[in-house]
């Protein structure tokens, strides 16, 4: 990336586009962008922000691109009848994905660290930059979601960080192949399980990111984890888990709703770590994260000490409050280990749980509809319910023949509690009317920021 260059995101406010154009912008070069929620009049205190910022906003049509000096940054899959590609083509401008441009960032960098996996890459990222500010490295950090150790008045969408201490933390993504354009000093493997790919697609493309690190951090506990390991020849690997032989192993776990306790023990020496969020996966999450740290040089007391400050990410198990005696929680669950991690966090205390998802699209039911029935069904009991409403869809030519009954037919036949309920605000007047004290009402689902503003006016409802 060139300082003196001008960069045009399309959708410049996705999870992943809006903290890259930031990278970009505050390293120098000139940056504007388009997004089809700012024509439909979505999300507009986070694209004020981006104006503030300096960053020019236009409406996708097209109407931003007037020379052929500009790059346009889209996803691959975009058409060429979308106005900015086709102005962007009859101008003949250069064309990359934000993956290309983010590894042309990331392995420019004289260090860095990758964060891969099928779940937790936010968190970890998240805690990996934290501990690297807090020790002083001044990290640059690249992530999907809002990391509340960096929010300020001035930053309200912290999903990035831009530091001058040489090094970058990036998660990388294998939902569309990207993983293979990066080059990590350290690559942290934190699962392999199923999502956008098949497993088969999954074990080539999480082996060959772990295989050419200099590092590796790789979770014991998880078996495709362990077994593609084994098959490697990785120069130097640290393992993480709860499991005997762990070169960074968890015990003495102490639950509570919304944090965590445990002891580290690394070469026979023991640390006791107190974290401020909560479930054995965010435990997990963090002994990656610190043995990351320690293979970028940081000792290991200091990084116990950071975790201790560490205040998780927005939408990953963010309490949202409690009225009347009903809580109401913010998370990015999607798949389903994201969702049974979760859910189990939330059994592990009394209370009713309302589980309301909203499908990331329709594909996403076609690849594993039926694992996500199976999670409801496992892990909520019979008092517990599941609502969903339809998968979220902003256009497109995608195949919308099976929807979220799909989902809920399937809980229902095996004996779980499951309605759909199609419009989302129906779902709210649902759920609110049917919470009583005690209960956890926790929404679920990605690709829609409109999510979070959905969990907060059914707080101000139950409060009312």
């Amino acid at each position: 990336m060139s300082k003196d260059k001008s960069y045009y995101f399309c959708g410049i406010g996705g999870s992943g586009m809006l903290p890259l154009a930031m990278i970009v912008r505050e390293s120098g070069a000139e940056v504007a962008g388009s997004d089809r929620a700012l024509d439909q009049g979505r999300l507009a205190a986070k694209f004020e922000w981006l104006k503030d910022k300096g960053i020019g906003l236009f409406a996708q049509d097209g109407s931003g691109l007037n020379s052929g000096d500009q790059i346009l940054i889209a996803s691959a899959a975009i058409e060429d009848t979308v106005p900015d590609v086709a102005k962007a083509n009859s101008l003949g401008c250069a064309r990359m994905t934000r993956a290309e441009l983010l590894a042309e960032q990331f392995n420019s960098s004289p260090r860095n660290i990758a964060i891969g996996g099928t779940s937790g890459k936010s968190t970890v990222t998240g805690m990996i930059g934290w501990i690297l500010t807090e020790t002083g490295l001044d990290p640059t950090i690249m992530n999907g979601a809002v990391m509340k150790n960096f929010v300020a008045d001035d930053a309200p969408f912290a999903s990035s960080r831009v530091g001058d201490g040489g090094i970058m933390v990036s998660e990388v993504d294998e939902s569309d192949g990207s993983i293979a354009l990066f080059d990590p000093e350290v690559a942290v493997l934190n699962n392999v399980s199923l999502d956008h790919k098949s497993l088969e697609e999954l074990r080539q493309l999480f082996g060959d990111f772990a295989g050419k690190a200099r590092h590796c951090i790789w979770n014991r506990d998880d078996a495709e984890t362990a077994a593609l390991i084994q098959g490697l020849d990785v120069r130097d690997t640290i393992s993480f888990g709860f499991s005997e032989g762990a070169d960074f192993q968890a015990s003495d776990i102490e639950e509570a709703p919304v944090s965590s306790r445990f002891t580290l023990t690394v070469d026979g020496k023991n640390f006791p770590v107190t974290m401020q969020v909560p479930g054995r996966h965010n435990i997990a999450n963090a002994l990656a994260a610190i043995a990351a740290a320690f293979a970028v040089g940081v000792p290991l007391a200091d990084s116990v000490s950071a975790m201790a400050s560490f205040n998780g990410l927005a939408r990953r198990f963010d309490v949202v409050g409690t009225a009347n005696g009903i809580s109401v929680i913010d998370d990015f669950g999607h798949n389903p280990d994201k969702i049974a991690a979760t859910l189990k966090t939330m059994k592990a205390f009394p209370g009713r749980i309302i589980a309301f998802f909203q499908p990331h699209g329709f594909g996403p039911i076609h690849k594993m509809g039926a694992e996500l029935a199976e999670v409801f069904v496992n892990l909520l009991g019979d008092d517990d319910c599941v609502i969903l409403c339809d998968p979220v869809y902003f256009g497109g030519t995608v195949d919308r023949s099976i929807g979220s009954e799909f989902i809920t037919d399937a809980v229902t036949a095996a004996g779980g509690r499951a309605d759909h309920i199609a419009d989302r605000e129906s779902c709210a007047t649902y759920i609110v009317e049917t919470a009583k004290p005690g209960d956890r009402i926790v929404i679920m689902g990605a690709r829609d920021d409109t999510l979070s503003l959905f969990a907060s006016d059914i707080l101000a409802r139950l409060s009312a």
